[in-house]
């Protein structure tokens, strides 16, 4: 049986730079029955909790470590008993949040994490943020994109530790290169492909 891909929204607020805007988030949780990964745990645990249904949860991957993608990380991890990977670039937007603490583990480019008789692999975009990174789940024609791509275009890179022409590279390099018909799947909103964004950023100069 293939994995299945299911999407829990929470809301809360983003802080950075001295401002907080109120946003809606994704949370990914890829697997089948008995197994399954998180794709970033943002606001609200119990929420995230009540989604897994108690089962085996084999990583917490964060696709950044802006405040609103990791701010139930750490009670998750433990109600769950499951290790937080997050790509050692964005170290300082976590101790914002968690000082003195780290995650288990550094996330690598082309790291990959079996789930569901699925492959999950670790690409590493930096531009929203110096850590950035996507998950491929190539069998399935998915990527999970966290701030780096939305529907629409790039994510944002008006704040501190981001850069616009490093995320308009690591879009173009690194996620424009997936077959037109994969989708993606955001850190907020709706879903995309990567054919409708490869029109979107044609349309982008640097």
């Amino acid at each position: 049986m293939s994995v299945t891909i299911e999407n829990l929204v929470t809301s809360g607020t983003f802080a950075l730079d001295g401002g907080t805007w109120d946003v809606d988030n994704n949370v990914w949780i890829v697997g089948n029955e008995d197994e399954c990964v998180i794709i970033d745990s943002p606001h609200d645990a119990a929420a995230i909790i009540g989604q897994v249904r108690g089962r085996k949860v084999k990583a917490i991957l964060l696709t950044h470590a802006h405040n609103d993608h990791i701010g139930a990380a750490r009670a998750v991890a433990e109600a769950v008993d499951a290790p937080i990977y997050l790509h050692p670039g964005d170290l300082m937007l976590w101790e914002h949040v968690y000082p003195g603490v780290q995650p288990d583990h550094d996330l690598a480019d082309g790291d990959e994490f079996q789930v569901g008789g699925a492959t999950l692999k670790a690409i590493h975009t930096p531009g929203h943020s110096p850590g950035s990174t996507c998950f491929l789940l190539e069998d399935e024609g998915t990527v999970f994109t966290g701030d780096t791509l939305f529907n629409g275009g790039p994510g944002a890179t008006g704040r501190s530790y981001s850069d616009y022409p490093t995320i308009i590279a690591s879009i173009r390099e690194r996620l424009l290169t997936f077959p037109p018909e994969t989708v993606v799947r955001t850190g907020h909103g709706e879903n995309t492909t990567i054919g409708a964004e490869r029109e979107t950023l044609a349309q982008v100069a640097l």
